[in-house]
């Protein structure tokens, strides 16, 4: 198929922050499948001049190419819904929403300008259904198996590490570990170390005993609002009030390390919990669980090789986008 890819290339629109989820995960697998992949960079495109002049060229660019479908990773408000609508005369349209369980008014509002869309919520095409909204697909998270691999010459560098933007209770689970007499080498955005290159953070992965899969969600703990009134803050004003299933915890894993990770709803459809990831309940238990596998050298191989091979088996994305497209009535399903 010939794809015209709308999303940013670069996090968040900012190029010293490297390229985009939707660039390593989408653009790579979907080439990887065989498809003809046009990138519309729109904030890249919005940067250089107007919100309307962005979607004109959109609209121009379609007419221009004739995709056999438009696949869109939308941010805020840079697309206009009348620019979705003239595409949908040109192509088939699919937008993927990446946090509905949270962004709940911004992904009811869009969806409906689209031919289809995605859900990673384990209930999502229940619920969109409910609203008259039936085209919802469920499209968890995965990991391109291109970018993410178990490296043959890993070798232990890091007892735990953990990667990924900083928050202030990461910043407050990490410090727990650290006062328990843990080593956690931490890298990412707004960390002192810095964010890292794609290579580097997949080498982490492949070089560390535990990887830690921390949520960016706010929390209830009493200890952490005390300790923390930038916390506190954060925990009122933010509108993340649930868990997601999130990417790494498919990267990790697709990498074939060892995987230490909070609990999201859906993670047992996913992964055998126990024989292919690790899971901890609470800031103790992680303190314990860190513990006893840091002593435990083979329960860590024999779950990170589990949850690899797992991976391997059901959660690329070449896997997700045959099963996309197959319900789409596509070409490449």
């Amino acid at each position: 198929m010939k794809i015209l890819l709308v999303c940013m290339e670069y996090d968040y629109g900012d190029i010293s922050r490297g390229n985009s989820y939707e660039y390593y995960n989408f653009l790579h697998s979907l080439k990887s499948l065989g498809h003809e992949v046009i990138l519309f960079d729109f904030m890249a495109e919005l940067q250089r001049t107007s919100k309307q002049a962005m979607n004109a060229r959109l609209v121009a660019v379609a007419e221009e190419s004739s995709p056999d479908l438009a696949m869109f990773s939308l941010y805020t408000d840079q697309l206009e819904p009348a620019t979705v609508n003239v595409l949908r005369a040109h192509t088939r349209t699919l937008c993927f929403f990446h946090d509905d369980t949270w962004r709940v008014d911004f992904s009811r509002f869009w969806a409906q300008h689209f031919d289809f869309f995605t859900t990673p919520d384990v209930y999502g095409e229940q619920k969109y259904r409910a609203l008259g909204l039936p085209n919802a697909i469920h499209f968890p998270f995965g990991c391109n198996d291109a970018l993410y691999r178990k490296s043959e010459t890993a070798e232990v560098k890091y007892d735990v590490s953990f990667v990924g933007a900083w928050h202030p209770y990461r910043e407050w689970l990490i410090g727990r570990l650290r006062k328990a007499g843990v080593n956690v080498h931490v890298a990412g955005h707004r960390w002192p170390t810095g964010t890292v290159e794609h290579a580097e953070m997949v080498n982490i992965f492949n070089d560390s005993r535990i990887n830690l899969n921390l949520s960016n969600s706010t929390s209830w703990d009493a200890r952490y609002l005390a300790t923390s009134p930038r916390g506190l803050l954060n925990r009122i004003r933010s509108p993340k009030s649930v868990e997601q299933l999130k990417a790494r915890h498919f990267e990790i894993n697709g990498c074939g390390g060892f995987q230490l990770s909070y609990y999201v709803e859906g993670l047992e459809r996913h992964y055998e919990i126990g024989k292919e990831i690790a899971i901890f309940v609470d800031p103790d238990d992680l303190v314990r669980k860190v513990q006893h596998y840091l002593a435990d050298d083979l329960a860590r191989m024999e779950m990170a090789n589990a949850g690899h091979a797992r991976t391997l088996k059901e959660h690329t994305f070449k896997e997700r986008f045959r099963t996309v497209f197959g319900r789409m009535g596509l070409q490449g399903g």
